[in-house]
């Protein structure tokens, strides 16, 4: 998975929202689209990178701020049998 791809396009979700007058409410906006619809490989891969320097300083700020506050929630769940 092409993490720099990812966060180019979690960046663009991010810069949509960040024109919200409310920015908790375009934070919890950000998380929600990214739990919604991407894929939990994807999920995966882009919270990884917050662990990683040189990906983290390609992130828009807002961007960060979602993903970190809301790292829990954007976990892909585990299949129970």
């Amino acid at each position: 998975m092409d993490v720099d791809n990812l966060i180019e396009m979690a960046n663009r979700i991010g810069q949509f929202f960040d024109s919200m007058p409310d920015r908790a409410e375009a934070v919890d906006s950000i998380a929600d689209h990214i739990r919604r619809f991407w894929e939990p490989r994807m999920r995966l891969a882009i919270l990884a990178a917050l662990d990683d320097e040189r990906a983290i300083a390609t992130m828009e700020p807002i961007l960060r701020e979602a993903l970190t506050l809301h790292r829990a929630d954007l976990q892909p769940k585990v299949a129970t049998a």
